[in-house]
């Protein structure tokens, strides 16, 4: 019976304990698991391997040439018996390696002389250690070049299997304990050898059509390629492969969410919006006014609007959504505003408040603002019961036109009469479930406007995947002033960390005031939002450990009021404290009667105080790209210069400084959402994960194969023009609809 993709690994692996390492430690379920567990990188076996730097510990893999090999004879302290070891010394391009060979019988420890004779090139493995000033691999493995010397020890059939089929290139592959390449090379070589591949899953004319390989021969140039351009022409074919499944799940379901269509927003006999435009104060930027046009377009299709709006902090975003809403509020339906955090969601209600008040009277009183249906609510989780009361029967009978809140919003107690649009603010602070929990509230699909300053990675690679229409304001904020960002690294250099706190008085002395933001509220409890931004990855996929996060809002109170920044008005804001608290203090702050706001990240969004010019980012390696744009964002609204100062602990070659190098070194939010990208990789596409370090893609990145992307989209619209239920490519169809009812996919139509 042929062995085929879909059957255990352990038909190609046999029960033993290493196979168990490799099923359990890389997750390697099925034989198409194992043979598209691929390469994480290659080494050249022509030339010798650069080594620039060695570090205790770590695990090495390089060509080298032997130039020294002695057999020594040695009694076992433990047993009294002569035994024998091999001393090899081997050179690559850097340091030389000792690697050291133990054997008890002498024709065993002869043989491995032969075999590695001086002048022997081979692929050494091993972790690199220092003794006595020299570098040495422990516990190495070696494949030779060439010939395999007989006489070895049993089992070294397998070593000539791998010899047989090296190239110029030398694969080498993610790992778990337990688990060598070579383990993974002679696996993946025995699978390839026995099992049936079936039916390509790509029709052959797709295949002709974008030049991508056929499956069989993409396997075998991506696990043992003769030359780069064979590696480059399979991972273009699982590429393009991987892009056209998620293209197709897509284009599927944005087909079938226009089938069930969505109500025309187009204004009727309102006069709402007009009436605002005509009591501005100033006219819409050229940004401003196109992008109102193309939202009004979406609204007045009978299809569900899908639209990311993004633009720098204080371009103005909010008031392209208030004009949105109401739109929708002139065509007789409700609008909705999902902010992430209460001290938002209250800062939008007055803004929002204040600036439609031209238009009724000066009033900024909610429910029925202009007439029945058109009041404006505020509804959050820390209202009581009999405060949520009246807003929530405003909303079910269509008194209130447009509601403002929180996570309240998605509660079963919240009933919309007639909900049109849903207005996401800052989008990374909701997964795919919050978002759908609101627009299941719509007795039709509603309108959704998705709003960010900073596009995460989830949101620039659905943007690329084309499930999100791309709006974008340019210009840059009025009345906004440069700001100088500074990395304090205090791992290199520890006596800056006073000048900092010397800055932050300098800058209250003249008369502005400061934020000091941590991670923390305490040494034991996080502020809700840190956790997505606190992981690194590195190439083999491993979570970077970073010392323990100190910076908290309490301590940190107590140390600066006592010490560098003593006698100053010093507060905390943070997730804890009671509304009526975060609220007043951030009035007093507004007013000027305090100098430090000691914060956690409440502050990130929404938050107005033009007087603030510092800002000091504690354990700023704990944040996100994106975040810390943001809470930048939050200085240099007055005109006057800010100056954002970002303290870390991180060491230089990790990638959390990388991180804060690249925001130190750009203000663009267009650009920072590239650098996301490419430092922490993308949200999961198909599902509800939002942080970019959970990745669904196996072999795509966005930013690297947009180009295929594009083709692969292109190749699915075509398909789906002709053939929706792609009977034409059962094992595409086979993959699609699988993915179609995952558990990930669940939620893929409302994001």
């Amino acid at each position: 019976m042929a062995i085929t993709l879909d059957d255990p690994v352990e038909t190609v692996l046999g029960a033993s304990k290493k196979a168990d390492k490799i099923t359990k430690g890389l997750g390697l379920r099925t034989v198409g698991d194992l043979l598209r567990h691929f390469p994480r990188r290659y080494l050249n076996t022509g030339s010798l391997s650069a080594i620039d730097s060695l570090h205790e510990g770590d695990l090495l893999t390089v060509v080298g040439e032997v130039t020294r090999s002695d057999l020594r004879d040695y009694r076992d302290r433990r047993t009294g018996r002569m035994a024998h070891r091999v001393e090899v010394i081997v050179r690559t391009d850097g340091p030389s390696l000792r690697l050291t060979f133990f054997a008890k019988r002498r024709h065993l420890a002869e043989w491995q002389q032969r075999r590695l004779s001086p002048g022997t090139k081979g692929i050494f493995i091993g972790k690199a250690s220092s003794f006595r000033g020299e570098w040495q691999l422990t516990n190495p493995q070696v494949t030779v070049f060439g010939h395999v010397e007989a006489g070895g020890p049993a089992g070294d059939g397998e070593a000539e299997m791998v010899v047989q089929e090296l190239t110029d290139l030398f694969p080498i592959y993610p790992l778990t304990a337990g688990v060598e390449t070579f383990d993974l090379q002679r696996a993946i070589h025995f699978a390839r050898g026995v099992v049936d591949l079936g039916p390509d899953p790509i029709p052959e004319s797709l295949r002709t059509s974008y030049d991508v390989l056929d499956l069989a021969t993409a396997y075998d140039w991506i696990h043992a390629p003769a030359d780069w351009d064979q590696v480059r022409a399979a991972q273009r074919r699982f590429r393009f492969e991987e892009a056209l499944t998620l293209q197709l799940v897509l284009g599927r379901r944005r087909r079938a969410l226009d089938q069930l269509g969505a109500r025309a927003r187009t204004g009727g006999e309102g006069d709402l919006l007009a009436r605002f435009d005509a009591a501005l104060p100033f006219t819409l930027t050229d940004g401003q006014r196109s992008v109102g046009e193309e939202i009004e377009r979406d609204l007045a299709r009978p299809h569900p609007m899908n639209r990311l709006l993004q633009g720098e902090v204080g371009s103005g975003k909010t008031l392209v959504a208030l004009r949105a809403m109401l739109r929708v509020v002139d065509s007789g339906g409700q609008a909705a505003l999902l902010a992430p955090t209460e001290v938002l969601a209250q800062q939008h209600y007055r803004s929002i408040s204040a600036m439609l008040s031209p238009i009724n009277g000066g009033s900024l009183a909610g429910g029925g603002l202009f007439g029945d249906g058109t009041g404006v609510e505020l509804l959050t989780g820390s209202m009581t019961k009999t405060q949520r009361a009246g807003p929530l029967s405003r909303l079910a009978t269509g008194e209130a036109g447009i509601v403002i809140g929180t996570h309240a919003l998605l509660q079963d107690t919240v009933e919309f009469d007639d909900l049109g649009l849903v207005v996401v603010d800052e989008q990374h602070r909701f997964g795919v479930e919050q978002r759908a929990a609101l627009t299941d509230k719509a007795g039709t699909p509603p309108h959704v406007l998705v709003m960010t300053a900073t596009p995460i990675p989830r949101t620039v690679a659905m943007t690329v995947f084309g499930d999100l229409e791309v709006s974008t304001l340019r210009e840059l904020p009025a009345g906004r002033a440069p700001i100088q960002t500074t990395l304090v690294p205090l791992a290199e250099r520890p006596s800056w960390e006073e000048r900092v706190w010397q800055r932050v008085r300098e800058e209250v002395e003249r008369g502005h005031q400061a934020y000091v933001v941590a991670p923390r509220i305490s040494s034991q409890v996080d502020e809700q939002g840190l956790a997505e931004a606190a992981v690194d990855i590195d190439e083999n996929g491993v979570t970077v450990q970073y010392p323990e996060v100190k910076a908290n809002v309490e301590d940190m109170l107590v140390e600066l009021t006592l010490g560098p920044l003593s006698g100053l008005r010093v507060a905390p804001l943070h997730g804890r404290l009671t509304p009526e608290t975060k609220d007043a203090t951030m009035r007093s702050f507004a007013a000027g009667e305090i100098d430090v706001l000691v914060a956690t990240t409440v502050i990130e969004v929404g938050v107005d105080v033009p007087n603030a010019t510092v800002m000091v980012l504690l354990d700023a390696d704990r944040f996100g790209v994106s975040q810390l744009h943001q809470l930048r964002g939050r200085i240099g609204r007055g005109g006057l210069p800010g100056l954002c100062l970002l303290v870390t602990r991180a060491e230089a070659t990790t990638p959390a400084l990388a991180r804060l190098q690249a925001v130190a070194e750009t203000t663009d939010g267009f650009r920072l959402s590239q650098v996301d990208l490419e430092l922490r990789r993308e949200g999961d596409i198909l599902g509800a994960r939002q942080a970019g370090y959970q990745s669904s893609l196996q072999n795509l990145r966005v930013l690297r194969d947009e180009r295929t992307i594009v083709e692969a989209r292109a190749a699915a619209t075509a398909l789906l023009d002709v053939d929706l239920d792609l009977r034409t490519a059962p094992l595409l169809a086979k993959t699609v609809i699988e993915l179609e009812y995952s558990e990930t996919a669940e939620f893929l139509e409302r994001s």
